[in-house]
Parts: C-alpha cells; sequence; structure tokens
C-alpha cells in the first residue's frame, strides 16, 4: 500500500509589506466526495492544509487566477518544518 507524500504548505507573503504582517497560509475547500472547490488564507499555520505537492500546485493555481488581488501577493509551497 502506497502512502501520499503529503508534507508540503502553500504560503502568502504581501509584496509590498514593511515586515510587520505575518504570512497567511492556505486551506483547503473540498466537497463531500473530495473535489477541489477552492482555498481559504488563514493566519494560523497549524489550521492550514498539509498536501501533496500537485495539491499544493492546484492551490497555487487557483490563487492566482481566482484571487482578485493575487497580484499583491507571493505565492509558494514550503515544506511542513519551515
Amino acid at each position: 500500500m502506497e502512502t501520499k507524500d503529503q508534507r508540503y504548505l502553500v504560503q502568502q507573503n504581501k509584496r509590498v509589506d514593511d515586515g510587520k504582517k505575518p504570512p497567511v497560509f492556505a486551506k483547503v475547500m473540498r466537497s463531500k466526495e473530495g473535489k477541489f472547490e477552492g482555498v481559504s488564507f488563514i493566519k494560523n499555520k497549524e489550521k492550514a492544509t498539509v498536501m501533496t505537492i500537485a495539491d499544493a500546485e492546484e492551490v497555487i493555481a487557483w490563487a492566482t487566477t481566482k484571487k482578485g488581488n493575487a497580484h499583491e501577493y507571493d505565492t509558494r509551497i514550503i515544506c511542513v518544518g519551515q
């Protein structure tokens, strides 16, 4: 039985920030069937969704196309321990 490599988070930092705002982390919203529906960005790293690299790439694609002010943020994939 193969286990999924789930150890990544998606983090956003405001680009024009003076260093006072903490980063936010992605919490993935899924339907009851497990279908991807969207993302919320939350401050609490412990409540963020830990995901595979493929899921993290899907989150970044969603955030850059669906989030109106996406150009104001740097979005990146980080390992859980970072």
